[in-house]
């Protein structure tokens, strides 16, 4: 079973220095995170879940978009993303391995009360930017080489030109 990593969104998005510097609107800030984790779900093995606050929305249901290897949730009217992270962490087997991605002293005393670990929303953008600038490339790729055959067979150029095609340059 996948490690897992929930992310409490709007925390996450009030610690980042790059929404603010460059003025992202809500929706936007929200969509450049979950591709940014999308990519980091990739690199890490990790499963992603982002949970976003719905609790003062009209929203009656919560609404999950799922997609391989990240999913975001949207917390219905009344439902905070702290108590839908608790509850998740809460319900994981004893033997998964679980994060929690939030700057929420409660919320982490809870998580790690559970048996979850914390990430502090820092920590997340930091490890973010580092796999976008490559710098973990290398320990991520070793890992890889390691659950993949194929990739243990390739240079190291090699994988910097299929990384490339895959990032679409």
């Amino acid at each position: 079973m996948k490690p897992l990593l929930l992310v409490d969104g709007y925390n996450v998005i009030g610690a980042w220095p790059e929404a603010r510097e460059k003025g992202y609107a809500l929706d936007e800030s929200r969509d450049r995170l979950f591709h940014l984790l999308q990519d980091y779900a990739g690199y890490s093995g990790e499963e992603v879940v982002l949970v976003f606050d719905g609790h003062k929305s009209e929203r009656r249901t919560r609404h999950v978009d799922g997609h391989p290897g990240a999913s975001v949730v949207y917390t219905r009217q009344g439902e905070t993303a702290d108590s839908y992270i608790e509850r998740q962490v809460y319900l994981c087997p004893k033997y998964r391995q679980v994060r929690v991605a939030t700057n929420d002293a409660l919320e982490q005393s809870q998580s790690l009360a559970k048996g979850a670990t914390r990430v502090t929303a820092g920590e997340l953008l930091r490890s973010l930017k580092e796999i976008r600038q490559g710098e973990s490339r290398r320990y991520v790729q070793a890992g890889m080489a390691k659950k993949n055959p194929i990739a243990s067979r390739l240079t190291a150029q090699q994988r910097d030109i299929l990384e490339r095609l895959r990032r679409g340059g």
